[in-house]
């Protein structure tokens, strides 16, 4: 049975939320004067606006976990298998439900700034409220005169896809989903989403608080409600964007936690600006400079987050990004919506431009503002050197609009297009963010610099001096980002400490500085300097399919038998499946049953429940020279719905360094081993023999009632042979089966002992010489291609980024305080 009214119900919502946000944006652009009546009506339109978004997720939620597969992007996204996190996830793995979470953000963030600041209510809501109308009409999923308006997640699958079975059986409703996309199926994709949207939705607060100055001719008034939330933004995004490298790093096998895509790199741009714009924006608050500047940056950090936007929903990117969506005809309307706001915001800088304050002051070498400036310029160059690159598709479809075909094919040398630039520019960032510390909170000329930086300097030296011998660092661009990197960490600890001594709220910026210099550390360690133990020194070429460095970097692993990696002996134990009850569990110990979440233990006949069927892993083990030991479970995801193998790596995580283990590839479990000829052997109970180079002994002979589970008709008899196989670490127990019906054979059931490549049956039963004659096949033992990498302190990137975080909270919280107390005592600002 189709649920229609669950469909109508949120289609439904849609209307309501895209009607309503229309109408509190006209309410509130209408109050922007502070019109009490015209700002209440919006406000109540705006509320009733929050409503119907739940409804929206409320509605799509429930189709997702009551499987309602008859609409297209439940069966899209989800299945039966799924456990409720990853049904979760489900919700905005697509583009509808990555909007719908954007928008959720923007009206839970909307009713925040209603309840906080009255006097900025009508114009910051306009703005607020004019994204929701442009956001929503992107789930909308109507047809307006031939035009199609967004995307509806409330699509019936018939009305999507046009399958024949719909024309014989228009109510046809499939058992099960596609699922989830392997990639998705990790708790970093249950909390990354929703924390880089929060982000995304969060930059449109300091956009709406300056186009609301310019509106109401507040021009440098909203510099003060809006520094917090810029900080707050920044620190969003920022964690958003890292949440998403540690995504990749715990669960992508390229063997690092950032490669260029260009969709990493349209969040990383917005993020570099806006956060160049916070630092010119502190400038204006302490010297009264650079708010024309301000507001241009502040501004283009919101364009670029609709630029980002475009470029990933648009398809634009599909043939250059791994994680870009595909186009449902939604890029005119994207293209729009940028170019409103774009307009709107060019229009609104235009008509104020000569009434915004500027400073005609010579800055000074020796002034804060002039290192605030430097600094926000190499963020800037970092932003538009990425960017540069990037946009090369949109470059193509641009020429390809007017007739040229310029065919810019993105950079294949990711280090000299990306990593080597941003390299050089990180260092002066690490230089400026150390030594513009001190002219912040001093008063300063050449004599006192120098004294001030003589002792973060020498330190600097001392510890760049001891790691450089360490750690053997020979590469000059990296022997100079480490300096700096170290020059910035002990300059602003000496800033911290200064300050901590008189008060600690105002270290944000010091502490938030250690924390991008430690970034920089470990990220230089764990990618200029990780080890790849797994080196193939032999001429062996695994496969011709894989390019030359995945030959050279990969070793091939056979079951139970160790190698030698360094300082390091490596043995792969088999292929496993995790379940609830007993954790990893050898794969050949279990049976299937007709519930793919349910199988059965072989020794004991205890009913499991797996995980998720799809995943297997390859267990492990690492010895050191030093008698210790550790496994790891690299994984491989196989999902047939969507015809996607996905091979996901395993860590070992120590302060100093990370053991990054993944496989390449594995046989294939569908294809027929290819088995040897037949080879017969007549043994006795009790004798010793060899299988496959394996030490077997034939224990007994036992008769058995059922095959199975499946009971034996009368007149049948069948026997077992109990043979014990000695592996090479454990022993294994083969039973094959001879079955005789009124004292004729009719079948034999043999047995495969796959750890060992052989499999066994009984040819013959001779009671007179009470013996049996067994023939065996072997064939090439389990295997895998795996690569090990050991990454140095690359915990040294996540400590830094906690300390990121730190500095943020630290310097919201003071922001916001000054907010308040300025707004409590009745200023407009």
């Amino acid at each position: 049975m189709i649920h229609y009214f669950e469909g109508q119900l949120g289609h439904a919502f849609v209307i309501i939320a895209f009607v309503t946000s229309l109408l509190s944006a006209y309410a509130y652009f209408r109050g922007r004067n502070n019109d009490p009546d015209w700002t209440s009506f919006g406000t109540k339109i705006f509320y009733t606006h929050a409503i119907a978004v739940l409804g929206i997720i409320g509605t799509l939620f429930y189709l997702i976990t009551n499987h309602y597969f008859e609409y297209h992007y439940v069966f899209s996204h989800s299945s039966k298998i799924l456990p409720i996190y990853y049904q979760i996830s489900c919700f905005w793995e697509g583009q509808e439900g990555s909007f719908l979470l954007w928008i959720f953000w923007n009206a839970v963030l909307g009713i925040v700034l209603i309840n906080t600041n009255k006097f900025w209510k009508a114009p910051v809501m306009f703005i607020m409220a004019l994204t929701q109308v442009f956001l929503v009409s992107m789930i909308l999923g109507v047809v307006v005169f031939d035009i199609k308006l967004g995307s509806s997640p409330f699509m019936l699958l018939r009305e999507v896809i046009d399958a024949p079975i719909f024309k014989t059986n228009p109510n046809f409703i499939p058992e099960d989903g596609n699922g989830l996309n392997p990639l998705l199926q990790n708790y970093w994709m249950v909390i990354h989403p929703p924390t880089l949207f929060l982000g995304f939705a969060t930059t449109v607060i300091p956009f709406a608080y300056c186009i609301g100055g310019l509106i109401i001719g507040k021009n440098k008034e909203w510099i003060r409600p809006a520094l917090p939330w810029a900080q707050f933004s920044a620190m969003i995004l920022g964690v958003g964007i890292l949440m998403g490298a540690y995504w990749a790093y715990e669960t992508l096998n390229f063997g690092g936690y950032w490669n260029w895509d260009p969709v990493e790199n349209a969040i990383y741009v917005p993020w570099l600006v806006l956060v160049a714009a916070i630092h010119v924006m502190i400038a204006y608050k302490k010297s009264g400079t650079a708010l024309q500047l301000s507001m241009i940056l502040v501004v283009t950090s919101f364009i670029l987050v609709l630029y980002a936007t475009f470029l990933t929903r648009s398809g634009i990117l599909g043939n250059s990004s791994v994680h870009s969506f595909t186009d449902l005809g939604l890029s005119g309307q994207l293209l729009i919506y940028l170019l409103a706001f774009v307009v709107l915001s060019v229009y609104f800088i235009v008509k104020r431009w000569k009434e915004i304050p500027t400073s005609n002051e010579e800055i000074s070498t020796y002034s804060r503002e002039f290192w605030i400036f430097m600094g926000s310029g190499v963020l800037g160059l970092m932003a538009f050197q990425v960017l540069l690159y990037t946009s090369m598709p949109v470059y193509n479809q641009v020429a390809g609009f007017f007739g040229f075909d310029l065919n810019l094919a993105p950079p294949t040398d990711i280090y000299d297009a990306y990593s080597w630039p941003q390299m050089i520019l990180s260092i002066f960032l690490a230089i400026l963010s150390g030594t513009g510390q001190f002219f912040w909170w001093k008063k300063m000329d050449g004599k006192k610099l120098k004294a001030e930086l003589r002792t973060p300097f020498l330190i600097s030296l001392v510890i760049s001096g001891a790691i450089i011998v360490i750690a053997k660092i020979t590469d000059p661009y990296y022997l100079i980002l480490l300096i700096a990197s170290v020059y910035s960490i002990t300059a602003n600890a000496k800033i911290f400490i200064g300050i901590a001594k008189s008060n600690v709220k105002l270290s944000g910026g010091s502490i938030a500085h250690i924390g991008i210099a430690l970034m920089l550390v470990g990220i230089l360690f764990s990618s200029g300097y990780s080890t790849i133990l797994s080196t193939n020194y032999t001429s062996m070429v695994w496969s011709t399919e894989f390019p030359e460095e995945v030959n050279r970097d990969n070793l091939l692993l056979f079951i139970n038998e160790p190698r030698q990696m360094n300082e390091y002996s490596m043995i792969y134990r088999g292929i496993r499946k995790e379940t609830r009850e007993e954790g990893y569990i050898d794969k050949n110990n279990l049976i299937l049953t007709v519930n793919p979440l349910k199988v059965v233990k072989k020794e004991s006949k205890d009913t499991l429940t797996l995980i998720n069927p799809e995943n297997s892993y390859f267990e492990v083990e690492y010895h050191t020279e030093e008698g210790k030991q550790f496994t790891l479970y690299p994984r491989v995801q196989v999902n047939e719905a969507m015809d996607m193998i996905v091979y996901s790596p395993d860590i070992k995580r120590k302060m100093s360094a990370d053991m990054y283990t993944h496989v390449r590839t594995f046989p294939d479990p569908e294809q027929e081993p290819d088995w040897s000829d037949p080879q017969e052997i007549k043994v006795k109970i009790g004798d010793q023999f060899f299988l496959n180079d394996y030490v077997a002994t034939l224990e007994g002979m036992e008769p058995i009632s059922e095959i199975d589970g499946t009971p034996l008709s009368n007149g049948d008899v069948a026997v077992k042979a109990i043979i014990n196989v000695q592996g090479e670490y454990q022993d294994y127990i083969s039973e094959p089966i001879f079955v005789i019906r009124n004292r004729e054979f009719i079948g034999r059931i043999d047995d495969q002992v796959q750890d060992l490549a052989f499999r066994i049956s009984i040819q013959n039963i001779l009671p007179q010489e009470n013996a049996v004659i067994l023939a065996y096949q072997t064939t090439q033992k389990d295997w895998i291609i795996m690569e090990a990498v050991k990454k140095p302190w690359i915990n040294l990137l996540w400590i830094g980024t906690f300390m990121l975080v730190i500095g943020f909270i630290v310097a919201i919280r003071r922001r916001y305080l000054e907010f308040v107390k300025m707004r409590d005592k009745g200023v407009e600002a």
